[in-house]
């Protein structure tokens, strides 16, 4: 049977190298990973996960809670799986997807949780083994998120730049850190420029924003509508079109997600991209060091979105 110190020998590397390909990719150089990994195909050698599991007394199983319902969100989670999947495929770890809060204690070695709400902060502080959120918190519970503040500032100045006389945030009628935060980043704009802007706060339906805008008095043109979600985008467009609005050169729409709505849209919405795949990979790497029993420099990782220039804005 090939053995660790067989595939050291072949790389030419130490035990301790190839420990480390196996154990913490993420410390060693891509040209030296990929030089044991090719040793390791080579020789056909296949890690002892359970002898591994059993002399670290650990499962190798990490939780990945989504306490949303998965069917209205789009591909929006497959993507967050296959980056969180992905990772823990590199350190022989396994994915328990629980998506029922009951389910959620048990065994394993960690926590990635998403889609928490106000009222769930209390259990998960609960929890005895290392939690990462997906999704920025003010609990201070380790989390990654895109930098929401950063990203709506981006869009709106954006909006600024092309033209647009008239700015209107659609937000989401949630009490959560990430809604507040893309708001203060509409805000923070507005104030750079001495701007007056408009505020208003829907469910995070696309139906709910299409009848939102067909029960407005007036529109004016030359309005940028800036908003908190591709959903509520789309609904913004959908009723911008039925009142016969000229989008963009008449009215401009900016989404926020950029996963799959804003490719089926037509016109194609202008978006904040969050690079949500290299996210679940960053929550990985995070929960892995708390695993470790290392110690986070600081609570949050952010991530920059990335502003996608489609066809909803001039």
């Amino acid at each position: 049977m090939t053995t660790l110190a067989d595939v050291a020998k072949r790389a030419n590397v130490s035990k301790m190298t190839v420990s480390r390909v196996l154990n913490h990719p993420e410390q060693v150089t891509k040209e030296l990973r990929e030089l044991v990994l090719q040793a390791m195909a080579d020789l056909d050698y296949r890690p002892n996960v359970v002898a591994k599991a059993l002399a670290q007394q650990r499962s190798l199983v990490v939780k990945v809670v989504i306490l949303e319902k998965m069917d209205v969100v789009e591909p929006y989670y497959m993507n967050l799986l296959a980056g969180i999947a992905k990772e823990l495929e590199r350190r022989n770890y396994a994915l328990q997807l629980v998506t029922d809060v009951q389910q959620a204690q048990g065994q394993c070695d960690g926590y990635i949780i998403t889609g928490m709400r106000e009222s769930d902060y209390t259990w998960i502080k609960e929890l005895e083994k290392p939690v990462i959120l997906f999704g920025e918190n003010a609990q201070g519970i380790p989390f990654v998120d895109s930098d929401n503040q950063k990203a709506t500032f981006e869009a709106t100045e954006y909006a600024i730049s092309r033209g647009y006389e008239q700015l209107v945030f659609i937000g989401m009628n949630l009490p959560e850190s990430f809604e507040r935060a893309r708001e203060a980043g509409y805000r923070q704009a507005l104030e750079g420029h001495n701007l007056q802007g408009t505020i208003y706060q829907l469910e995070n339906r696309s139906s709910q924003a299409e009848a939102f805008i067909l029960s407005l008095p007036h529109i004016a043109d030359n309005t940028c509508f800036i908003c908190a979600s591709d959903r509520l985008a789309l609904g913004i467009e959908r009723g911008l079109q039925t009142l016969g609005k000229g989008i963009p050169e008449d009215v401009g729409i900016i989404g926020f997600d950029g996963v799959f709505l804003d490719r089926v849209a037509s016109p194609k919405l202008t978006t904040m991209k969050q690079s949500i795949t290299k996210m679940g990979e960053i929550c990985v790497r995070q929960l892995m060091t708390l695993i470790d029993g290392g110690r986070l420099s600081q609570p949050g990782h952010y991530c920059q979105a990335e502003l996608v220039v489609r066809e909803t804005t001039r």
